[in-house]
């Protein structure tokens, strides 16, 4: 069951507007690290309540007639994080993690295969995870790996200096594929630490939140 920091308030709640929606209300769900859109569904008052109850959304399914956990069949379940109404609540947007693909044809989402920027980092870096058990022949990733911690961070630490240089002399071109080595270099270093962005990110949110 979600905890009462992920799941809607009482107040919010009880201000969404089901009579404008006919009772039912369009819930958009997105993926809680990547930001990548997964999916559109829609709920009556009863799939929402599930929805909290369970963790896992919960759509009711205007073919079937009743409520529909994603995942109930396939074990692609959506692991609700939070649930937050617009500003007019008469829709919902739901952060999660899946737990394999969303889309019934095997794909992340169902409006696959558009992704923004930070969707592609988070794809990267998944790929990056996976390269640490692959054979050091198979790809250079995997040669890094195999290297070594020391290794790895030599190259974080070259990578960063040559940044920082095409920038002194300001060289644009040079700067950006500078700070792509030094971008891809230092995910590996993470998850070489089993470390990820989602752990930068959270140390710099708490930052900001105390300036």
């Amino acid at each position: 069951m979600l905890n009462q920091q992920q799941i809607l308030s009482e107040e919010q709640r009880n201000r969404l507007d089901w009579e404008k929606t006919e009772g039912m209300i369009p819930a958009i769900v997105q993926h809680a690290v990547s930001g990548e859109v997964l999916m559109l569904g829609f709920m009556n008052q009863e799939a929402l309540a599930t929805t909290e109850k369970l963790g896992k959304v919960t759509f009711f399914s205007r073919t079937k007639q009743r409520l529909w956990t994603k995942g109930e069949s396939s074990g692609h379940f959506l692991n609700v994080v939070s649930i937050t109404p617009d500003c007019d609540n008469d829709s919902l947007l739901i952060l999660a993690n899946p737990i394999g693909p969303t889309c019934h044809l095997g794909n992340s989402s169902c409006f696959w295969p558009a992704a923004s920027d930070w969707t592609f980092l988070y794809q990267l870096e998944q790929l990056l995870a996976e390269r640490k058990h692959a054979s050091p022949d198979s790809s250079y990733t995997a040669h890094l790996y195999a290297s070594g911690t020391k290794r790895i961070a030599q190259k974080v630490g070259e990578e960063g200096v040559e940044t920082a240089l095409a920038a002194t002399v300001n060289d644009r071109a040079e700067l950006t594929n500078e700070a792509a080595d030094l971008m891809y270099h230092l995910m590996v270093l993470l998850q070489d630490q089993d470390l990820d962005l989602s752990t930068v990110i959270h140390k710099l949110k708490e930052r900001h939140e105390k300036a």
